[in-house]
Formats: C-alpha cells, structure tokens, sequence
C-alpha cells in the first residue's frame, strides 16, 4: 500500500506526536481549508488544462463558505457521531471574522466541514473524507463540473487513429 502524503511529510520533517483531539477546531480548519481546497483543485484539474483564470474561478465557486457550508450538510446524516462532534465544534467556534461574501452561518457551517476535513486528514482516514465529501458534491453541485470527467470525442478519435 502507498504512504499517504501525511505520512511522506511527517516522515521528512521532524515533528512531536500529539494527541489531534487537543487541537482547537480553528486549528483543525486551518488544515482542513487546505486539504478541502487540494481536493477541489485535483478533481478541476483532472478534467483537462485550461486557462489557470477559468480553473481558479471553478475553485472559487466550490471553495467558497456557501457551498462547503451546503455539502457539509447535506451529508450531516451519514457523519458518525465522532465525525458529528468534530463537526458540531467547528461549527460551534468562535471566530474573530468571517468571510464578507457569506453569513456567520454559512461561514460557521464551511468552518464545520473544513474542521472535519483537517481531523480525518490528521487521522490518516482521507478514504472516510473522500466518501464524505464525493456524496456532499452530489447531493448540492449545482454546477455539475466535479462529476466524472465526460471524455472529449476528438481526443477519443485521435487516440484510436494513434494506435
């Protein structure tokens, strides 16, 4: 099996272990943001080079506090209930500000999905995140451009002719 890229990181760089559990859901979120945020761009990138202007406009739509606030809940119902609390402490946080573009709800509820995301990454159970966050894309993507890649029939054709 694959190291994880965790793994590879914490393998490189020297660190203390620490109990993730004493982490404050700002900190988990910080983390989470990012991870939330490679996700994304991996799946827009996997659909094809495009202009990094086109490609950072996608990642905005679906990084921004509205529409992780909308996948974390729609998958809420199949969280379990240590995901639920690392959730519900996310989302119960306090922040200093929020986003201009969003409501406080909005942005306490992204903050509740990225406070998840940043606890299973730290926990080594991206397959759990993966699944979580693969459902709450298909239960609120409006825009439709994080499902499976559609191949393009010229690329199709120039391949068959190649071989």
């Amino acid at each position: 099996m694959e190291e994880s890229l965790r793994g590879m990181i914490l393998k490189e760089f020297p660190h203390e272990e620490i109990d993730i559990r004493t982490y404050s859901p700002a900190a988990l979120a910080f983390l989470g943001d990012a991870v939330y945020s490679l996700v994304i761009r991996t799946i827009l990138i996997s659909k094809g080079n495009r202009q990094v202007e086109k490609l950072h406009n996608e990642t905005t739509f679906y990084v921004r506090a509205e529409q992780q606030a909308a996948i974390g809940k729609a998958v809420y119902d199949l969280m379990t209930e240590e995901e639920k609390k690392v959730y519900r402490r996310g989302r119960n946080s306090n922040p200093y500000h929020h986003a201009k573009s969003s409501s406080l709800e909005e942005y306490l509820q992204a903050t509740a999905l990225e406070a998840l995301c940043g606890y299973l990454y730290l926990k080594d159970r991206t397959d759990r995140m993966m699944e979580l966050l693969r459902e709450g894309v298909a239960r609120t993507d409006r825009k439709g451009k994080l499902g499976p890649r559609k191949p393009d029939p010229e690329q199709i054709g120039d391949i068959e002719d190649e071989e």
